[in-house]
């Protein structure tokens, strides 16, 4: 299972990745460019179009599509690595088992980095056992039963182009404010709560991602990371910001 929205740059990797798979179902939220086109060309593919509201809803819409024991959920800038292919032919989990997690290798265009911030995810999963829920601007998955660790890695790759990415995180922070506004404070986990301040996670991330994540050894793709999750980071704060002197 795959969302979609606008991926031309990277869905024909994600899919060449699955090819082996028997049904890939694709939850287009109305692409404009020429990704429904290139879904089609996999005779295994079949593509559903539903207006998106939410992550969430949007995945559990596509769950309930879907009729096999087991699913495989990505995103469509996500490429299986070999050994990850590999690792998933010779699964024979236990009942007790009800999904696996992955760790992600990012990639930026297509240049590897030695470390980043992208939190394992559970990617595979028994159907009846998940259900999808929106936290922030993003979703996460509860499964209902034991998750077990892949060794075989997720890449991340993104390539849409800049300007897309800066949309997406200026929608992207406005949720994301509304979540740290609204939620308990209790609730929050540390990371939330420092960014509920305004100002130290935006210089916590740099520092963080340049020297202990290393991507100061990674080139310009390593600083174009180190920026990008800062200024990811600086749009929050500045959201926050923004709010409360308004309320002054």
């Amino acid at each position: 299972m795959i969302l979609t929205f606008n991926e031309e740059p990277n869905i024909a990797r994600t899919l060449g990745a699955v090819k082996w798979a028997n049904r890939i179902l694709v939850v287009d939220s109305g692409s404009t460019d020429q990704t429904v086109r290139l879904v089609e060309e996999y005779p295994q593919a079949s593509v559903v179009t539903r207006a998106f509201d939410s992550f969430a809803q949007q995945c559990n819409f596509g769950l309930s599509l879907i009729t096999s024991n087991w699913v495989l959920s990505l995103d469509a800038d996500y490429e299986l690595s070999d050994s990850l292919i590999g690792e998933l032919h010779q699964l024979n989990p236990n009942e007790d088992v009800a999904g696996f997690r992955c760790s992600f290798i990012y990639r930026i265009h297509g240049r590897p980095l030695r470390s980043n911030l992208y939190p394992a995810r559970t990617v595979l999963y028994r159907r009846s056992q998940a259900i999808y829920l929106n936290e922030g601007h993003g979703h996460r998955v509860k499964i209902d039963g034991s998750v077990r660790d892949l060794t075989g890695p997720i890449f991340h790759d993104d390539r849409k182009p800049l300007v897309g990415w800066l949309a997406s995180q200026q929608k992207y922070a406005k949720v994301e404010v509304d979540y740290l506004l609204t939620e308990s404070p209790e609730l929050l986990g540390r990371i939330d709560r420092i960014r509920l301040l305004g100002w130290p996670s935006p210089l916590l991330v740099f520092f963080y991602t340049l020297l202990l994540k290393r991507s100061l050894l990674d080139g310009w793709a390593g600083w174009f990371y180190v920026l990008q999750r800062t200024l990811a980071e600086i749009m929050i704060a500045l959201e926050i910001i923004d709010r409360r002197l308004q309320r002054k």
